[in-house]
């Protein structure tokens, strides 16, 4: 379960995302996910890859394709945590969400170490790119994300 989602699934679901806050005007926000879940992972998980070239462990158990270094599984889970986190819930909100999200990307890092996909350390470098990628867009597009809240708090996002 934990490989389709960290696989083609795992780019399904941040765009039913996208489709549900673009239907409901939230576009920055809707850029926002797109930009960590789906962009941030081409941009910084195959660059790293490349440059890696680190061989996967002997005997995977699912189909991998080359490159083991970082995994690009755990960055996405760790990316749609995040976003799902900043758009979705207000600050005081979270607290649930980030232990569900840290549990989630736990699981993740286990599924793939478990199934000899991945080195242990490839997993932790998926989170840990994942969270500075996320981190940095969260930054970037807090202008965009206040203007939309201050937006959506005043019943004005469509106008």
């Amino acid at each position: 379960m934990l490989d389709r989602l960290g696989g083609p699934l795992g780019t399904v679901v941040p765009l039913l995302l996208m489709g549900c806050l673009c239907m409901y005007g939230r576009w920055r926000s809707a850029l926002f996910v797109f930009t960590t879940a789906i962009l941030a992972n081409m941009l910084v998980v195959l660059p790293l890859k490349a440059l890696a070239d680190r061989p996967r462990p002997p005997h995977t158990w699912v189909l991998v394709n080359d490159g083991s270094y970082p995994s690009g599984q755990v960055f996405s889970a760790v990316a749609l945590m995040i976003a799902a986190a900043v758009v979705l819930f207000p600050p005081d909100g979270r607290r649930w969400w980030w232990l569900f999200g840290t549990g989630y990307a736990g699981a993740m890092m286990w599924s793939r170490t478990w199934q000899h996909a991945q080195w242990l350390s490839d997993t932790f470098a998926g989170a840990l790119a994942a969270a500075g990628a996320c981190l940095l867009l969260w930054r970037a597009f807090a202008p965009l994300l206040k203007t939309e809240a201050e937006r959506m708090a005043a019943d004005t996002l469509w106008l």
